[in-house]
């Protein structure tokens, strides 16, 4: 409060005092009001050179230069002293600059500023200890600037120079060691213009042709700010063949293509082809949809990853494995910031970040057995899970149609994204990701939950209707029709015959609450726990069967019921544990000690009950899985075909085949359990056409 009123004195002194001089008739008040708004030095030097680097973080380069010196602008032109600066701080990723005044001393009215700047850089952090001098010119002071404010050590011929060691990307193993995605090479193919002589119209349509990309492209590429004669314009990457492949006496038909393709596009004018560092995907379309692909870093990527160490021309992945464990993949590049002279010889390394290389990861999937699936259903909309009941290792996922996922990588031209796009089988859909309804192929786990509650007795015959029951009246003109009657009306009938009357009797019996209770037990309607999302699988649309009908329905595998591939997989490995569910693994660890995602969700009982029956769906004569009995090998397993209609009148819907086979009494070593389906097998034998395949694929 003192203070303030000294001030307020003051100022009423100082006014009183131009009274009296106007009053004398002296006319000083338009001199004493210039005195009074003349400013003196505006900022402290401190202030002014922490002004400065902060022009520098901001990239104002244009206002860097109003701070330097007339004397340094004397020595510098504006345009070269922004490109100087620009191109180094700009090329290092400076940032984040401190600025530590450790001593200021004045000489006449300039003043020495001892410092300690840091600043981070794409190497890390530079430090560095510099005497700033700045002068004073007018009403401020300005920096005497030279190259070594950049850095102490640099010259006006120096150049800054950033180089990058590229870190690799972690490779990913099968369970033997075969490689499902790498680090590799391919063909880079391109044109240098100035060895194009007078056929550029030419040699860009023949190449066009060649690599079905569109002329327009080319031209784009080739009229780029950058180009000159000497420049490699690279325009499309392809697959690359090895000599050693190349020369092989069993050399296939598509390898034969693509050095038949080099040959051409090398008979062009201007063409080059050079080797390119890239992600390759061995196993390509049998692999796709497990494996994923990576991609070059988009805006959108760098916003989402901030300070996760990506840069522009860094890799990401996109989806499957590569996406699922980009965190430990993926690797860190390392850097050098150096002083180079101007004849290219390095005189200081400034900065240095060691690169760190990504992690090896492998995988429990068997590449040989994922090939052998996806080449039996290649031409199918299908997919397949392949699964040791006994330890969760997941052996095989394999959607088809597929894609190449190299094609992902190396870029696709429109005419190629649009056959993918646009394929009406959709080989872009991972299927084995997706519900679909079950048909029979979920009766064994109708009658497990009811044998497990007591609600439903093997040996207790539920009658015999015919082809085709309804419950009663009620029910208006809907009934239940089935392909086969179980012989005696029993349960080991019903699943050897896939009865579906017997099942929709069996749902009712069961009751509705028990099957609420039930199912969620499963792993119904929650996350199957695996490191790849898989759709929840559902009993109904909503958490209650609307009607009776759906109930009974529903005991077959129909209604409402949508169930994921892996996770009905899963449901059945109970029927070799005991009646618990096994964790299913996607990662290959020395410890194989089983782990549970579910137990007791069936009885022993139920269990050995159910094992035996579904031995006889392929062991008996009339077993509906009778078509895969293998010589020699014990196996278990059931059939499904899921119809998909609109209505029960319609006739114009498709089915799904299904067939669930596995070893009920194997070791962990040799146990597994395999389950696929396919689309549209009506007129094709139904489960009837899995069948078939699934026992090539076993006899394989």
């Amino acid at each position: 409060m003192k203070k303030i009123r000294r001030k307020r004195g003051g100022t009423l002194k100082f006014k009183i005092s131009l009274g009296l001089l106007a009053a004398a008739g002296i006319c000083v008040i338009p001199v004493l009001v210039f005195w009074f708004q003349m400013p003196g030095i505006s900022k402290k030097p401190e202030e002014i050179l922490k002004n400065y680097f902060a022009a520098v973080e901001s990239r104002d380069f244009e206002k860097l230069y109003q701070m330097i010196s007339q004397d340094s602008q004397g020595k510098i032109s504006k345009e070269d002293f922004i490109t100087r600066n620009q191109n180094i701080y700009e090329g290092i990723e400076a940032g984040n600059f401190d600025v530590q005044v450790k001593n200021e001393e004045k000489t006449g009215g300039d003043f020495l500023l001892d410092c300690r700047v840091s600043m981070d850089s794409v190497a890390g952090q530079i430090s560095f200890d510099k005497t700033f001098e700045l002068v004073k010119e007018k009403r401020d002071y300005r920096l005497e600037w030279s190259d070594d404010v950049i850095f102490p050590e640099l010259t006006s011929t120096d150049k800054v120079r950033v180089s990058k060691m590229k870190a690799k990307r972690g490779t990913i193993y099968d369970r033997n060691q075969m490689v499902l995605a790498e680090d590799g090479t391919a063909w880079n193919v391109g044109f240098v213009p100035g060895k194009m002589g007078d056929h550029k119209e030419e040699a860009v349509k023949k190449l066009a042709g060649l690599l079905d990309i569109s002329e327009e492209v080319i031209e784009k590429k080739l009229s780029a700010k950058w180009v000159t004669d000497d420049s490699f314009v690279p325009v499309k990457a392809i697959e690359k063949v090895t000599a050693v492949e190349a020369e092989a006496p069993d050399i296939d038909e598509k390898t034969k293509e693509l050095v038949k393709l080099k040959e051409d596009l090398l008979a062009i004018p201007g063409v080059m082809i050079s080797d390119t560092d890239m992600r390759v995907y061995p196993y390509k379309e049998a692999a796709a949809h497990v494996t994923g692909y990576v991609q070059t870093v988009t805006a959108e990527d760098l916003k989402e990853h901030q300070k996760e160490g990506y840069t522009d021309g860094s890799v990401i992945g996109k989806s499957g494995l590569e996406v699922l464990y980009e965190d430990r993949l993926r690797g860190e590049n390392g850097y050098q910031v150096q002083i180079v002279s101007e004849d290219g010889q390095e005189e200081e390394i400034i900065a240095s970040k060691p690169k760190t290389d990504g992690e090896d990861i492998t995988v429990t999937i068997d590449a040989a057995l994922q090939k052998k699936i996806y080449e039996e259903y290649a031409s199918d909309k299908s997919c397949s899970v392949v699964m040791n009941p006994k330890n969760g290792e997941v052996l095989a996922l394999v959607s088809t149609p597929s894609y190449d996922a190299n094609l992902f990588v190396r870029g696709m031209t429109q005419q190629e994204w649009s056959a993918l796009n646009e394929n009406e089988k959709k080989p872009l859909q991972n299927r084995f990701r997706a519900v679909w309804c079950p048909g029979s192929s979920f009766k064994p786990v109708t009658a497990a939950i009811g044998l497990t509650t007591g609600t439903l007795l093997a040996d207790e015959s539920l009658g015999k209707d015919g082809l085709s029951w309804q419950k009663d009246d009620s029910w208006g003109s809907y009934k239940v029709t089935t392909l086969h009657e179980a012989a005696d009306g029993k349960l080991r009938e019903a699943l050897i015959s896939s009865d579906n009357i017997y099942f929709a009797k069996a749902a009712l019996k069961i009751g509705e609450d028990t099957f609420l209770k039930e199912l969620p037990k499963l792993g119904f309607c929650e996350q199957l726990a695996f490191p790849i999302q898989m759709s929840q699988s559902q009993f109904s649309n909503g958490d209650t069967f609307e009607t009776e009908i759906q109930l009974a329905d529903s005991g077959y595998g129909q209604g409402q019921m949508l169930v994921n591939p892996l996770h009905l997989a899963d449901i059945y490995s109970a029927f070799v544990n005991d009646g618990n569910m096994i964790k299913p693994k996607l990662l290959l660890t020395k410890e194989n000690k089983p782990e549970y995602w579910k137990e007791q969700v069936f009885s022993e009982e139920a269990v050995k009950e159910i094992c035996d029956d579904l031995v006889q769906v392929i062991e008996s004569s009339h077993g509906t899985g009778r078509g895969c009995k293998i010589d020699g090998m014990k196996l278990a397993g059931k059939t499904g075909t899921a119809e998909i209609k609109a209505s029960k009148d319609d006739t114009t819907g498709t089915e799904l085949g299904w067939f669930v086979v596995f070893t009920p009494d194997a070791s962990e070593e040799d146990s597994f359990c395999l389950v696929t389906m396919t689309e549209d097998v009506k007129n094709r034998g139904g489960s009837g056409y899995v069948v078939d395949k699934t026992k090539k694929i076993l006899q394989k």
